[in-house]
């Protein structure tokens, strides 16, 4: 069986699906990816148990062809290559041989009946929606994903229709972050994607403009993006009721130039506790103070020109999560609503809520 490829046609693909596969793992097929020919289409399929992606590839060749292979080799191979180099890839026995100019390389192979796929059960849920929708509400919302808390529900991201309305909510119990967006025609539904899967389906949605199909089952989710199908398992598990950490009826409305008040964080966080991250805020009438200590008894101070109207307000707050939030908004000026110093800060967009970012406070 010989397959005739080139490395542009090819290493995409690989790349696309490479994501998928853990660089350790407690089954060694786990490390290959899954390659089916059916006449001139080439299959490739990767799978970590919990999350499965399968694309494809035009190549030259005739027939069928079942196999897998290890996947950092092949991946690293063709990508080590010169530019549109032209690949043969021959399968003789257990051994697979590709060549391209001067160069040849045999890799091992495990056979295809052993590859793992995930089969969900039928779809409760379907609808559609656009690439870039989709892709600008993860972007919105990963970062504040937790990683491997104990409240498992947490590690991953909230997906839900409702009133009209998608919607992505991610927390990790120090701040929140939700996005939402009009669509039309979908079910109400409310599932917990996995953190891996957020992070895959974030790269895959990339420079993605047409119209993604989701299909949800009752355990697993299932995307079909031009000729990649992604599969995730769900987070089997209540999330919690967001809407009661929104705060409500703020009094203290703060309005500043977004990138302003991010470099003037990014430089007083120099001098901040590098595990602490605390940066003290002084709100007084349009103006702002930024305070940073470390336990070197050095000290960063920054002065802002804000809009704000009202008494004197000291809180502190984690200054790598404002960060983040100021990066993912998109407008001019941001929109601060506070309370007092024990109580959390929303942060929104000066003219639209669609974007929402509750950060909770520290103390200092």
């Amino acid at each position: 069986m010989k397959i005739m490829t080139n490395k542009s046609v090819l290493l995409e693909p690989l790349q696309q699906v490479g994501g998928v596969v853990e660089r350790r793992q407690t089954l060694p097929i786990l490390a290959n990816i899954l390659l089916n020919l059916r006449g001139e289409t080439l299959f490739i399929t990767a799978t970590d148990l919990e999350v499965e992606m399968k694309t494809s590839a035009q190549v030259q060749a005739d027939g069928e062809l079942d196999i897998t292979v290890p996947a950092r080799k092949m991946i690293d191979i063709c990508r080590a290559l010169p530019e549109n180099s032209e690949i043969k890839i021959i399968l003789e026995g257990e051994r697979m041989t590709v060549v391209s100019g001067a160069s040849r390389f045999t890799l091992g192979t495990l056979p295809a009946k052993d590859y793992p796929l995930i089969e969900p059960t039928v779809a409760i849920n379907r609808f559609s929606v656009s690439g870039n929708t989709l892709k600008k509400l993860i972007e919105k919302t990963h970062f504040a994903m937790a990683q491997q808390d104990v409240r498992y529900y947490l590690n991953g991201m909230l997906l839900e229709v409702r009133e009209g309305r998608i919607r992505t909510v991610a927390t990790d119990g120090h701040r929140l972050a939700t996005s939402e967006n009009a669509i039309e025609q979908a079910p109400e539904f409310q599932v917990i994607i996995p953190r891996k899967a957020v992070i895959e389906l974030a790269k895959l949605l990339n420079d993605v403009s047409e119209i993604v199909s989701v299909e949800i089952s009752p355990n697993h989710i299932r995307l079909n993006i031009g000729c990649t199908n992604f599969t995730s398992k769900l987070v089997d598990g209540k999330f919690p009721d967001y809407n009661r950490v929104i705060p409500e009826n703020s009094e203290k409305i703060v309005f500043a130039d977004r990138e302003s008040l991010k470099d003037a964080l990014y430089r007083t966080a120099i001098l901040s506790n590098e595990k602490y991250r605390g940066i003290r805020f002084k709100l007084t009438n349009n103006y702002l103070e930024l305070l940073a200590h470390n336990p070197e008894q050095e000290e960063a101070k920054e002065e802002l020109e804000i809009e704000y109207q009202g008494e004197e307000l000291i809180i502190g707050f984690n200054v790598g999560y404002l960060i983040e939030v100021l990066n993912v908004l998109e407008t001019d000026r941001v929109k601060l609503l506070l309370n007092d110093s024990n109580s959390s800060c929303l942060v929104e967009e000066e003219s639209s809520s669609n974007n929402q970012y509750v950060i909770m406070p520290m103390r200092l």
